[in-house]
């Protein structure tokens, strides 16, 4: 009978690392600190935002900024009408949140207050509004937006 030697393989070699590794982190219950990241790791680290971050007024919406959602709106009515109503909405809302975040991250106002939109545009741009509504197949523009 002839034995074979196994040579172990790179793969097999990192594999016996990081088992040993993780035994080794898990049986540490002294340490209350996480083991350091190291380049083989797959461990993701995000840290959120200071709360105390000066955030733009969301209710001040200006006037430029709904010129501009008028603007983006009016130049994607042609291709809405061509989509049709149901795609025709999607791209509308990706239109909303765009502009939205191009304005100081007024998302979350938008989430919370479909009804801005159709404040805005009633009072920047009823033309457009009109054939948006049209287009999108509604009675009015926050009825199209999804969350909230």
């Amino acid at each position: 009978m002839t034995r074979h030697r196994h040579r172990p393989t790179v793969r097999t070699l990192l594999l016996a690392g990081a088992c040993a590794g993780l035994l080794a982190a898990c049986s540490d219950t002294e340490s209350k600190d996480p083991a350091p990241a190291t380049p083989g790791d797959s461990t993701i680290s995000l840290t959120m935002p200071s709360t105390k971050a000066q955030m733009p007024d969301p209710d001040a919406v200006s006037p430029a900024a709904g010129k501009q959602l008028c603007d983006m709106m009016n130049a994607d009515l042609g291709q809405w009408r061509v989509q049709g109503a149901i795609p025709a909405r999607v791209a509308f809302n990706g239109t909303v949140h765009n502009w939205a975040a191009r304005n100081g991250g007024l998302n979350d106002t938008v989430l919370t207050d479909r009804a801005i939109i159709d404040t805005i545009t009633e009072q920047n741009c009823p033309d457009v509004r009109k054939q948006a509504l049209e287009v999108l197949d509604a009675d009015n523009l926050a009825s199209t937006l999804l969350g909230g």
